[in-house]
């Protein structure tokens, strides 16, 4: 099979058509709604891609990442979360080392896991979600951008894979953002056929995690991942696969809003609406008493701070001063009947004061 023939995986001018960035298949389709629902990434730092095996997770000779998987997938109905498993490499000269774990969105870091301590690490922190007893909890940082080079498993990944990883530490170079940006080799994630595959997850200012998906990802979109999607929280949406915690009809919509990121430079976002917005669209046909009272005369009355009450009081002293013959003006807010007996009390006492006047005179 094309995808496990690693022999001159990139020294031929035929691999960028049919393996790397020129293939005659890309952008035939749209991406998104192409990644399966999910709502935990776990990584496990192993060796290099280039000794990754085809099925890496399920090895007999690479022990680790066999009891992992086979641990996560055991523990599947106890598990809350649905988790994924993927094997990243730490390159020399980056923090990350065999055996460390990187758990999204949790955003938190264990060091060195060995293979007869996987049951208990599964148990402790995926299963009743409590820190590692047998590890130090480290807190993750930054932004982290996975690229699928499991060659291996799709010679498409592993020619576009590390072009993408060296244009990518190119470019966070240029914009010193090496000490906030961290970029990993990946194995696979799937969709081969939309390689190169990137994920990227960053967290906002509000500390919510967002995982997102990339693909056909070129070494020209570079610039834009980081500029546009890290450094200024906004999705490129003609190479958007998904995102984590999205449902599987959510995971094919694009959020328009800006994302929750700006963790490398502030996005220069508009404010957040007021409540006042949202009390208004609450307000809209809601004569029936939406939250507690009806506000059919005026919707606006709550969000403008002017109470239903103060407004009568007001309306009631302006027409007062113009006598009872404006005393229509509460029909609107009093019943009838009582409009009818307040004329008639108004009338009676008139009618009183006239004849004691006139007995007064005749006196």
């Amino acid at each position: 099979m094309a995808s496990d023939d690693l022999s001159n995986l990139a020294d031929s001018n035929d691999d960028d058509e049919k393996y790397g960035f020129t293939r005659p298949e890309m952008y035939k389709e749209s991406l998104a709604g192409t990644v399966g629902a999910y709502d935990r990434h776990v990584f496990l730092c192993y060796k290099s891609p280039e000794a990754w095996p085809s099925r890496v997770e399920g090895s007999d000779s690479d022990l680790l990442p066999r009891l992992f998987s086979s641990a996560i997938k055991g523990r599947k109905d106890s598990i809350p979360l649905k988790t994924n498993l993927t094997i990243f490499e730490g390159r020399e000269g980056t923090e990350f080392s065999d055996g460390d774990v990187l758990i999204f969105p949790e955003m938190i870091k264990y060091r060195g896991l060995k293979d007869s301590e996987v049951d208990s690490f599964v148990e402790d922190v995926l299963v009743n979600g409590k820190p590692w007893a047998s590890g130090v909890e480290e807190v993750l940082t930054g932004s982290h951008v996975f690229v699928c080079s499991h060659g291996r498993r799709d010679r498409r990944c592993g020619v576009c894979g590390p072009v993408l990883i060296e244009k990518l530490k190119e470019e966070i170079e240029s914009r010193e953002w090496k000490d906030q940006v961290f970029v990993s080799p990946c194995s696979h994630i799937g969709g081969h056929k939309y390689a190169g595959n990137v994920i990227i997850y960053s967290p906002g200012p509000d500390g919510k995690i967002m995982g997102h998906w990339y693909g056909y990802v070129t070494p020209d979109d570079v610039p834009s991942l980081l500029d546009q999607h890290i450094g200024k929280g906004e999705i490129i949406e003609h190479l958007w696969r998904g995102q984590m915690g999205a449902t599987a009809e959510e995971g094919g919509k694009v959020d328009k809003k800006k994302l929750a990121n700006g963790d490398v430079k502030k996005s220069k976002k508009k404010p957040k609406e007021s409540s006042t917005r949202s009390n208004k669209d609450d307000g809209a046909g809601c004569c029936q008493g939406a939250n507690g009272f009806s506000c059919c005369k005026d919707g606006s009355l709550e969000q403008n701070g002017v109470g239903e009450e103060k407004k009568l009081k007001e309306t009631v002293s302006g027409h007062e001063k113009k006598g009872l013959g404006k005393l229509s003006f509460c029909i609107g807010s009093l019943e009838q009947s009582e409009v009818l007996t307040a004329v008639a009390v108004a009338s009676a006492v008139a009618a009183v004061a006239v004849a004691y006047s006139f007995y007064r005179r005749s006196g």
